[in-house]
């Protein structure tokens, strides 16, 4: 009979390459095992007192906005996100749209749709050029979403977009064209769920005509895309998001790691917690190591502080999907959006160049930054809603950048009587040009007003007598405007006389500098 951690450490060890342990070895504890998982020389290795040593390098820091590209086969029934699960799940949207456009998935399922997605309109150097005139400092393009498809020439797995679809390495490529504008550059790992995710593949309908008839995903010809997952099914509870299955976290792995060695991004973004403990610890130690610049590491690891895997804020960037934090963190953070859905839908509102700047001001008052997915269409071009928001951002960024890049929070971040909520999906708010945000560069405070405002703008936190601020205020400039301001200060606030028209749109940024 097998010893256990025969039965759960052999498939890690093969997966990984590393050489069975001999008998004397199997008295060794998981953990001793697990340390022999490859990581590149340097001062981090898997556990989390190692890794608590990380500081989050000032290029992030100062960069602010990232642009995504959430772009992969899903975009192509136009639906939106997470179309390669729900096709198998009867009563959803996605199923019907699926039986009605393409048949039933036991005829033709999610491993057709991949040879569908050409990207024919995909040009990667002047999408970045339009990312770049829009304030983006970084990029981050999809590596693997849940759907278990590598957008890169992936050396573990043959379902890659290399091989099939628009047969282009997409990583590679979004990486060459961001390097040359100089823009550092990140990938996104959704790999770590995608066995429970895609747990429905196997199933079948439970009603006439095609009662009992199994999905593709049950076929074994296809089980390295749908993973032969039939028992551990995804049932949207933090608990179910991650596998229990060892052979499974050695792929994840082998291929992440891949993905990191052949692109060596600056930034490595997994959605959710990270993934299956020491295994997971070790590649972003591995990350970590293999960046080191000078005695300091260069690269930055993102994840969420949510119910499944580990999440630690000592050597994690912090992501909240769709939201903010309440107020200045102490560490830098992230929020990831999308201007619509994460995947192109047809059916999906888009967020206004009003709602992205505000919302975006707010971030990095409390000292975080925003990854910002432009949604496009499958073929790779973007819709014009996509176009638009970017070229509003690059008129506005092109004024007002300043109080964005390169700038840190000040005492508070902000004042006014928008209360917006905190928290992941919590993205929502209708702010007014009271509402404002405040940002510092030096010895230089800017105040970022989210709307346009009219006539005065009164600033509370720098009325005299203030304990944020006993500076006397020496000069008001209005970024855009080469006129100077009046402006009086009082027991009650900073008082600032504007011109007849502002020169931005959606929000104005006021530079004050002190006696």
């Amino acid at each position: 009979m097998l010893d256990r951690r025969d039965m759960l450490l052999g498939p890690l060890a093969a997966g990984l390459g590393i050489a069975a342990a001999p008998a004397s070895a199997r008295k060794r504890d998981d953990a001793s095992f697990l340390q022999d998982l490859p990581i590149a020389k340097g001062p981090f290795d898997s556990s989390v007192e190692s890794l608590k040593s990380y500081r989050t390098p000032e290029w992030f820091r100062d960069a602010k906005l990232g642009i995504w590209s959430h772009w992969g086969p899903q975009a192509v029934p136009r639906q939106g996100d997470w179309y390669a699960r729900f096709m198998y799940v009867p009563g959803h949207p996605h199923y019907d749209h699926h039986v009605r456009t393409y048949g039933h998935p036991s005829e033709f399922g999610y491993k057709d749709i991949i040879p569908l997605w050409k990207a024919e309109k995909f040009d990667p150097e002047a999408l970045m050029d339009s990312f770049a005139r829009a304030g983006a400092k970084y990029f981050v393009s999809m590596g693997v979403h849940h759907d278990n498809f590598d957008l890169w020439d992936s050396k573990h797995h043959r379902w890659n977009a290399a091989k099939m679809g628009p047969r282009r390495d997409i990583v590679g490529l979004w990486k060459a064209a961001a390097k040359r504008r100089g823009l550092r550059f990140g990938v996104s790992e959704h790999l770590g769920a995608s066995y429970t995710w895609w747990h429905p593949s196997h199933l079948y309908d439970q009603f006439w005509p095609k009662l009992g008839l199994r999905y593709d995903g049950a076929d074994p010809k296809f089980h390295d895309l749908y993973h032969g997952n039939f028992d551990e099914p995804y049932v949207n509870t933090p608990a179910s998001w991650y596998s229990t299955n060892p052979a499974f976290h050695a792929r994840w792995h082998a291929r992440i790691r891949d993905l990191v060695d052949s692109y060596q991004p600056d930034l490595l973004y997994s959605d959710g917690g990270l993934p299956f403990g020491q295994v997971g610890r070790a590649l972003v130690a591995h990350l970590y190591n293999a960046s080191m610049r000078d005695g300091a590491v260069d690269a930055v690891f993102t994840n969420k502080d949510w119910g499944a895997g580990e999440f630690h804020r000592e050597w994690a960037v912090q992501d909240v999907e769709r939201g903010v934090l309440k107020g200045i963190n102490p560490l830098p953070w992230q929020t990831c959006t999308s201007n619509a859905d994460w995947f192109y839908n047809d059916n999906y509102g888009y967020k206004t160049a009003d709602q992205v700047v505000t919302m975006l001001a707010d971030i990095v008052s409390k000292n975080g930054n925003m990854l910002l997915n432009i949604v496009q269409y499958p073929e790779g071009d973007l819709p014009p809603q996509s176009q638009l928001l970017l070229s509003e951002l690059a008129a506005w960024m092109k004024i007002n950048g300043e109080a964005i890049h390169g700038t840190r929070p000040w005492k508070i971040f902000g004042e006014g009587p928008t209360e917006a909520a905190a928290g992941m999906f919590q993205e929502k708010a209708e702010y007014t040009a009271r509402d404002i945000r405040f940002t510092t560069r030096g010895d230089t405070l800017y105040a970022l007003t989210l709307g346009v405002p009219e006539g005065k703008v009164a600033i509370g936190a720098l009325a005299l007598g203030n304990p944020h601020e006993k500076r006397r205020v020496r000069r008001v400039r209005l970024l855009g405007s080469r006129a100077g301001l009046a402006f009086r200060h009082t027991g009650q606030a900073l008082v600032i006389d504007l011109p007849p028209a502002t020169p931005a749109r959606h929000a104005s940024a006021f530079r004050i500098d002190f006696a």
